[in-house]
């Protein structure tokens, strides 16, 4: 079944759920699921609402165009989207393939609900993983010298692949702040750590000699600030005494792959709202 799915921010104040519930039934839409938070401390509403698009009297596009005054009187940010259309996810991966497998696997058996245009790297190694799917591999190689150079090529392959959202699935470069923020939102990062606990890199390691009892993957959007933009999702795991940092790694490999798939799929089907720092997730 195709749902049409409303999806808004904007300041609290009474009546918000009734005005847009009232809007969906103005044109005929039946409503089959309906999600709403309201913020008390920062006195902010979030909503999601999914539609049996069959039932609307407009298309998309009219159903867009029809809402606008009424997202303006709200002084929301929202979106409007069937889910006929997928949104177009790039995948980019360094030379560690536990993401990027896992990714595929979930998008091959139809559990993500996307489409992938494009795979960019900054190695070769996992070209033939990419191909044999039947996805176009791009190879950007960064290096001190070129990493402007590179990122400017890379930004000019989303656009021409018509990008909805980046994916980071280890790939082990740090994005520039500017694309960060050109890209706002539509780029999640997995982190191997339970942040803020040890950001940056080797945090296996750092984990181990501190002693950690939990250790865990954060699944959160890039921004100009390295590993601190709002959090997605997140899993953890625990460590026993006996566990090496080998064991650590294993254990911390399985984390990442669930809470990146979690994240991917709640941004995918539109279950991610951002606010400052914070995200609010409606998840299924």
């Amino acid at each position: 079944m195709a749902l049409t799915l409303l999806k808004i921010s904007c300041p609290d104040r009474v009546g918000l759920l009734a005005r847009l519930t009232s809007f969906v039934a103005y044109h005929g839409g039946n409503l089959l699921e309906v999600n709403q938070f309201t913020d008390p401390l920062n006195k902010w509403f979030f909503a999601r609402l999914a539609i049996d698009s069959a039932s609307l009297a407009l298309d998309p596009a009219a159903l867009r165009k029809a809402f606008t005054p009424l997202g303006s009187d709200l002084e929301g940010e929202w979106t409007i989207r069937e889910t006929r259309q997928k949104m177009r996810v790039v995948l980019m991966v360094s030379k560690l393939d536990h993401c990027l497998a896992d990714l595929l696997w979930r998008w091959r058996s139809g559990e993500l609900p996307m489409a992938i245009p494009l795979v960019i790297s900054n190695h070769e190694e996992l070209r033939s993983v990419v191909e044999r799917e039947g996805i176009p591999f791009a190879f950007v190689p960064v290096t001190a010298g070129t990493k402007a150079s590179a990122f400017e090529k890379m930004e000019c392959l989303f656009r021409e692949v018509e990008a909805d959202l980046v994916v980071l699935a280890r790939y082990m470069q740090i994005f520039p702040a500017t694309l960060c923020e050109r890209w706002h939102g539509k780029v999640i990062n997995i982190h191997h750590s339970f942040l803020p606990s040890f950001a940056g890199a080797n945090p296996y390691k750092r984990a181990y000699e501190r002693g950690v009892k939990l250790i865990g993957a954060t699944c959160h959007y890039a921004t100009a600030d390295l590993d601190a933009g709002p959090i997605i999702d997140q899993d953890v795991v625990r460590v026993e005494h006996f566990h090496t940092p080998e064991d650590m790694l294993r254990l911390g490999r399985d984390c990442e792959r669930m809470a990146l798939a979690r994240g991917v799929r709640y941004h995918v089907e539109d279950r991610v709202l951002i606010h400052g720092n914070r995200s609010i997730v409606f998840r299924d």
